[in-house]
Parts: structure tokens; sequence; C-alpha cells
């Protein structure tokens, strides 16, 4: 829950900075276990990963026997506990997983997987949020096997078409994905919540340009920019509207992104008028491309009226250097050595960097 809401509910509570190194160093002591029974592993997380172990049979013996060695290892030499599902797909093992918390072992033969999944609340399935399971459960569907038997319409009429789909293959345990080593982001973005607050200016403005200073950073330190600004602004009651808006060429400038930002959520706080508190807002950036040289535009009037300058205009490329002085120096003495006052002197409490770094580059040593 929000800190917030924990000081209300308990307002004699202490809270504790957390070791971000520590974790970051345990995080990495597990998955150098992980790699040495497959060199196929996925790491989604700082404690969570996916392994294709069909190949280390040989070696190790069967699934089970791979897994109970990665348990003993990780509590003998790193001295934490480790739950492990063991099944044929990515999302079947995801599950079992879950059900094998807080320290277990959940194997699903393939011959077992429905028998398995059946029984267990819809909530489990990959990409059921409580909205989608509230939902699901006003129509009488609260296990998986009800939602696997359930008529392709009604799902459709309670979920979309897509959605549906997704939901009913992971329910019948179908999961084309494969792991993989080396993924590529789709798009970067960040989020904030708010608690519940008045959907004021101020507000807007400092949460959205610290959003896009986290988000605009991620992409210059990948040399990535992106044509595809995309906005969400939540209520209450966990209503949430996007807006979006595709530029003819790629943004990684914060002060772009952020007025971007600005005009977009404006536009959703307009849409609803009666909507006067919000909950949280994100932003994210899709449509990745690798940034390339610019060269400087002639000053003719034919960019977009009210979007933002162009990343070769004198102003784009005047943002493009500024940035890049401030990546370098952050580099150097760290994030808050510098940066833009609207950010640096905003009064809101925000998560820690470090565990913002851990959460976003979960890989990084």
């Amino acid at each position: 829950m929000p800190g917030r809401k924990a000081r209300e509910l308990c307002p004699t509570i202490q809270f504790v900075g957390g070791h971000f190194p520590e974790y970051q160093r345990l995080g990495d002591a597990v998955i150098a276990v992980l790699d040495d029974f497959t060199p196929l592993v996925e790491r989604v997380s700082i404690d969570e990963a996916f392994l294709d172990v069909s190949g280390s049979v040989h070696l190790f013996g069967p699934p089970r026997r791979i897994a109970v060695r990665i348990r003993e290892r990780v509590s003998n030499e790193i001295g934490l506990r480790l739950s492990i599902g063991v099944a044929r797909t990515k999302h079947l093992a995801k599950v079992a997983s879950q059900v094998a918390k807080p320290d277990g072992l959940v194997v699903v033969e393939p011959s077992d997987e429905q028998v398995f999944l059946d029984p267990l609340p819809v909530g489990l399935i990959w990409g059921v949020g409580r909205v989608t399971e509230e939902r699901l459960r006003q129509a009488g569907i609260v296990t998986i096997g009800q939602l696997a038997s359930t008529a392709s319409p009604i799902l459709e009429h309670l979920l979309g078409v897509v959605n549906s789909a997704k939901l009913v293959s992971l329910a019948a345990s179908i999961d084309p994905r494969r792991v993989g080593t080396a993924r590529r982001s789709k798009s970067v973005g960040a989020q904030a919540a708010l608690g519940r607050q008045l959907a004021a200016p101020p507000l807007v403005r400092d949460t959205l340009g610290f959003l896009a200073d986290r988000v605009a950073g991620r992409l210059r330190e990948c040399d990535q920019g992106g044509r595809t600004v995309t906005v969400r602004v939540r209520f209450p009651g966990l209503r949430s509207v996007t807006r979006s808006i595709t530029l003819g060429a790629p943004v990684s400038a914060t002060l772009s992104l952020t007025e971007l930002a600005n005009q977009l959520v404006d536009s959703a706080l307009t849409d609803h008028p009666d909507e006067r508190e919000i909950t949280l807002l994100a932003i994210s950036v899709s449509n990745l491309c690798n940034e390339t040289p610019v060269q400087l535009e002639l000053p003719l009037p034919l960019r977009t009226a009210g979007v933002v300058d162009s990343p070769s205009s004198a102003t784009g490329l005047a943002r493009r250097d500024t940035d890049r002085s401030v990546d370098a120096i952050r580099q150097k003495f760290g994030r808050t050595s510098v940066g833009y006052a609207a950010v640096l002197f905003s009064n809101g409490r925000r998560v820690p960097d470090e565990f913002r770094e851990l959460v976003e580059h979960p890989t990084r040593r």
C-alpha cells in the first residue's frame, strides 16, 4: 500500500531505508547459480527468471532434479529461500512458482496440466489484474477452469476480443513463448502512484517532469528515441484513460517529452471534467529507433503547430546538447548532482533512485 495510507493506519510506523546494493548483489548471485545449469536464462526482474533446461537434462538429470539442486545451492551458498515452478510452458511455470511460494517446488507434468490449472483462482493467470479479476468474478468466473470453458462471445463482451483470446489460451495452457536470453525493449516507460490527490496543475506538471526525466534519460542511455508518446491517467476506482501521439521524428529530449506529456494529460483531464482527483500518472515512449545524427533544419513553418519543436530544429538541437551534458555529469557524480529545477526541487516524496534502478535495469551489474 502507499506509505501515506500505511501512516494513516499506523501513526507510529517507522520507515527504514533499504540496502539496494545488497539486493542487487544477492539477485546477481542467484542468477550466477542458474547460469551454471543452463545458458538459456531469461531474467525478468531482480528476483525472477525463466530457465530452459531442455538441453541440460543429460548433464544434471530431469527437470525436477535440476530444480532441487538449484534450491539446494541457493540455500547453502547464498542463504536465500527459492520457489520454483517446473512446467512445459513459461506461463504454467510462472503459475506453478506462485503456488510454490514462499519456499517450495511445484512440478506440473504435461499430462496433468489442466488438472493442475482448473481449480486455481483466475487471478493467477499472467495478465489478470484486479480489475479484470473483478469483472470475471461478477460474471461468475472465479477459477481458471471456468474461464477455459466459458463461451468466447461472453468473454469478448467482458474483456474484448484480443484479451479474451489471450486469456483463454493461457487458461488452456497454450503458450508458445520461448525463453529468450536477449530482449529488445518495445517501449520505455515510468509511472508514479499519487495516492488520491486533486488534479492540480502544479502536481501534474511536477510529476510529469519527473517521469519524463526518467524516461528520456533511459532512452538516451540506449541511444534511442521514440516516435509514439503515450500517457495514462488513473482516477479513483481504478478507472484509467490514455492519450497518445505519434510524431514525425523520434523524441528523447527531456523538455520535449515533458511538453508532450503535459499536452496529452491536459487533453485527458479536459475530456473528463467530472474527475477531480487522480491516483496515478504514467508516460511511455514506443515505436523506438536508434538515434542518428541530425542536421539543422531550415526555419520554415512546416512543423505541426502546438506539438513540440523538431529534434533537428535549433531548439531541439539545443535541448539535445543540454541533455547529453546533464547525462555526462550524472554519470560521473550521481543522478542528483544536476537536473531540471522543476524535478530537483519538487516537494513530492518519491521512491528512492536506487530502487528504481533495480526495477528498470535488473541485469545491470
